[in-house]
Parts: structure tokens; C-alpha cells; sequence
């Protein structure tokens, strides 16, 4: 449907304006303007609503929620033009930032994503500072100041949580590990609730940093979605705090430079729990990667030598059943890389690992011991079986390989095998020993076979 994008984009302005114009007090702007944010969001997640549809929608939302609490003409077009304007030039300006820092996938992304929010909030209060003395009876400097630093904490406070929302096909994976949460991990968002309560008994200005350890502590536990989550209902909560104590009356002093102050550094505080999170973000895919590296061959990305000792010896230690090991080695495996290069040999060895692959169990382990060497671990595997997979591993490798330049190669496999029936303990070295003993058959007998000895 062509209009769907537009029509989920009219659909969200119309609900997010009638939310925040009921903070609207009398003759003011509204304190809660999600507006302007979401449709930013939006556009940049489901790029279908930034085509012109989507921005006539939009328009027609703003204009309509103010038309249904009775809003005049004149002050409706320019109310609904500065938001237009500042959701405009923060879109112009995201989509101009570098595509590494559009996402929040490292901690300067945002710092430009705060950019991307002086921007629109700039832009909105070139036309509330011009429309200030009209609307409001009070100043342009006043109106813009004001206008500009509502809009900066609205996008800062909402953009975060859309920008690192999962995706509608990552939300089953996201399912998946909150069905394996424990409730220790909930810890730091019991802090944080405690924290918001010890500030609201206490009271005092002070009291606005009270939650912030504990924001800090749910970035170190949580990734950045959820900390920007719990980060924007600190922020619009504490906010709330703040335009309800005595010293600020929201009628009387909105545009004053002491509520101006603490909307605004309240939401730049929160930009730290969210930047901290994405650097343990980066951090914990770094680590995850190294440990990769440690223990895969960089090649085939099958298990290395010493991390396939130790899965595989893992195993068998842990099942009592009969097992079984396979070595596996390419026949003549050198004048492939005299025919067809270094290059066509690496694709030989990266295509067999995947046959190879294909033909095990969930729980055998497959690792690279040597140069084409490769040695398979069959825990639960009786001798009848362990002869099965070996054949179809010997008959997946000889189906021809096509490399990148279009030649066909085919190539064979010898495999040596090796079992025990479960009645003792068995060694993995002891296992592939043997297994490598009859690999050294299989190729003195003509290659392209399988040896293997029945469990003794």
C-alpha cells in the first residue's frame, strides 16, 4: 500500500499531539511535546514516511490536533510550521551525518545525534522567537531560547530509545533472552526505582542526581536499548519533578532562565548512561570477537586446534556412551594449490569445512588441527554410525567445487576412524591417535576411502 507509510505517519503525529497538549497549560506552549521527535524517529526508521506523503500527513496531523482543542487558525500555522521547520532541519542534518554515526553503535554518535537536535531545535525557534510577542506577549530572544532548548531536551530525551530499538525480525531474539533473565538482572532497575523514590521523599534540588548511579549501573548490565528506555523516563520524570516544585511556577516562569537551565542540563546528564552503554556495547562485541578469533581458524571459521581439544575433550568426558573421532586430510591437496593458486586452494578448504559441517550432528565438533587437516569428535556414536557420517562426508567432498573464476575442481577426501564402545574412559588423544593411524591407511591404500576398527 503506497499511502500505509504516510498514513502511519499522520497516525503517530496526531496521537503524540494530543498527549502533549494536554500538558499544554493555558496560553503557553505544551511542557511534553513528543511530537516532533517521534516523526523525526520514524522517518529515520521507516524511510517510506519521509517521502513528501508522509511530511503532507504529518502536516495535517499537527494542524488537526489543534483544530480539535479548539487551537486558533493563526496560532495553529504557526505553532504547527516551527514544528515542521525543526523536524525538517534534523532530518536534513541526520542524513548528512556519516553513515557509521547514524546508528547508536559508538559513543559519538551521540554527540551527533545532540547536534542533529540543536539543529531542529534551532530551526523551530527561529519561527516561536519570531511568533513569541504575538502568541505570547513576550520577547523573540525569550521565545527562541525557550522554544529551542524544549525541543533540544524532547529529541535528546526520545531519539536514543527509537534510534536502538530492535527491529520487528530481532524481536524474537530479544524474546528469547528475556525468557533467560534471572532476577538478579533486574537489580539495577530496582535500584533506579528506589533511587527516583529516595528523591521524591527527600526532596531538594540535590535530589535530581539521585538516580543517576543507578542509571550508570543499568549502562554497565544492560544494553543501549533498554538503558535508553529507563534513561528517557528519568529524564521526562524528573522533568515533571522539577516543573512541579514551588520555585518553578510553569504559568508564571516558563521562559525563565532557571527552568530553561535545569530542562536542559537535566537531559544532557542523561546523555551519559546512554554513551556508556554503547561503549560497553562496542566493548563486549570487541571481546565476543577476539574470543572468536581465539578459538576459530580464521580461514574456514571451524573450531581451532586448541579449542577443538578442549570442546571435544569436554565432551567425551561428560557422555559415558560410545564415541567416536575422525581424521580427515584432502588428497594431494598441494597440486591443487599449484593449479589453481593460493587463493582457489584457500576456497577448496573453505567449501570442504562446510560440507564437512553439513554432514554432522548438533554436537559433534569440527575443528582445522592442521594445514588440509581436519578432525571431527562424534560423542553418542556407535561404530555402525560414526562408518555412516565418515561415508558421507568422503562422498559430500568429492562433488565439484566451482571457484570465483568459474573453473570447476573436484577433489577427495581420505578418512581415518576411530571408536570406542563407552565401557572405559578414553582419552582424546588416545582417540585421535588412533584415528590418525588409520588416515595413514586410507592414503597408503589408494586414498579416497575411509579406515576405521571396530570398538574392541
Amino acid at each position: 500500500m503506497p499511502w500505509a507509510p504516510a498514513l502511519l505517519a499522520g497516525a503517530v503525529v496526531l496521537a503524540a499531539c494530543l498527549a502533549g497538549l494536554l500538558t499544554r497549560p493555558v496560553g503557553f506552549l505544551a511542557f511534553f511535546w513528543p511530537a516532533n521527535a517521534l516523526l523525526l524517529g520514524l522517518m529515520i526508521r521507516v524511510p517510506g514516511t519521509a517521502r513528501p506523503s508522509g511530511w503532507l500527513a504529518a502536516g495535517a496531523a499537527y494542524m488537526a490536533a489543534d483544530l480539535i482543542i479548539g487551537t486558533p487558525l493563526l496560532t495553529n500555522v504557526i505553532l504547527n510550521a516551527a514544528n515542521l521547520a525543526g523536524v525538517g532541519l534534523a532530518y536534513a542534518v541526520y542524513t548528512r551525518l556519516p553513515p557509521g554515526l547514524r546508528r547508536l553503535r559508538h559513543p559519538a554518535s551521540l554527540l551527533h545525534l545532540t547536534l542533529v537536535a540543536v539543529a531542529g531545535g534551532a530551526a523551530a525557534g527561529v519561527i516561536g522567537g519570531l511568533a513569541n510577542p504575538i502568541l505570547f506577549g513576550r520577547s523573540v530572544i525569550s521565545g527562541w531560547v525557550f522554544w529551542c532548548v524544549t525541543e533540544i531536551v524532547n529529541f535528546i530525551a526520545i531519539l536514543p530509545a527509537l534510534l536502538s530499538a530492535p527491529t520487528l525480525a530481532a524481536w524474537p531474539r530479544v524474546r528469547a533472552q528475556l525468557a533467560r533473565t534471572r532476577w538478579t538482572d533486574y537489580l539495577p532497575v530496582l535500584a533506579l526505582a528506589l533511587s527516583c523514590l529516595a528523591a521524591l521523599l527527600i526532596g531538594g534540588p540535590g535530589t535530581l542526581a539521585f538516580p543517576v548511579p543507578a542509571l550508570l549501573w543499568c549502562a554497565l548490565a544492560y544494553p543501549v536499548f533498554p538503558t535508553a528506555v529507563l534513561t528517557s523516563l528519568f529524564g521526562f520524570g524528573t522533568l515533571s519533578l522539577v516543573a512541579a516544585m514551588p520555585v518553578f511556577d510553569v504559568a508564571a516562569s516558563q521562559a525563565t532562565s532557571d527552568l530553561i537551565s535545569a530542562r536542559l542540563g537535566i537531559s544532557l546528564v542523561a546523555l551519559a548512561p546512554i554513551m556508556l552503554a554503547i561503549a560497553m556495547q562496542n566493548r563486549n562485541r570487541l571481546m565476543a570477537r577476539l574470543q572468536h578469533l581465539a578459538a576459530h581458524d580464521t580461514l574456514t571459521g571451524v573450531a581451532n586446534r586448541g579449542a577443538f581439544q578442549a570442546r571435544a575433550q569436554a565432551l567425551l568426558s561428560s557422555r559415558h556412551g560410545p564415541a567416536a573421532a575422525l581424521m580427515i586430510d584432502l588428497d594431494h591437496f598441494k597440486s591443487v594449490n599449484d593449479t589453481v593458486g593460493h587463493a582457489g586452494g584457500d576456497a577448496v578448504l573453505v567449501t570442504f569445512s562446510q560440507r564437512v559441517a553439513q554432514c554432522l550432528r548438533r554436537d559433534d565438533v569440527l575443528g582445522r588441527v592442521g594445514g588440509e587437516e581436519f578432525a571431527v569428535c562424534l560423542p553418542d556414536c556407535p561404530a555402525r554410525d560414526a562408518i555412516g557420517i565418515a561415508e558421507r562426508i568422503r562422498a559430500a567432498v568429492k562433488q565439484p567445487i566451482r571457484l570465483r573464476d568459474g573453473r570447476q575442481l573436484t577433489v577427495t577426501a581420505s578418512v581415518g576412524l576411530s571408536t570406542t564402545d563407552g565401557t572405559a574412559p578414553v582419552a582424546l588423544e588416545a582417540l585421535l591417535a588412533e584415528a590418525d593411524a588409520r588416515l595413514y591407511d586410507a592414503k597408503s591404500r589408494g586414498r579416497d576411502r575411509v579406515e576405521g576398527i571396530s570398538p574392541g
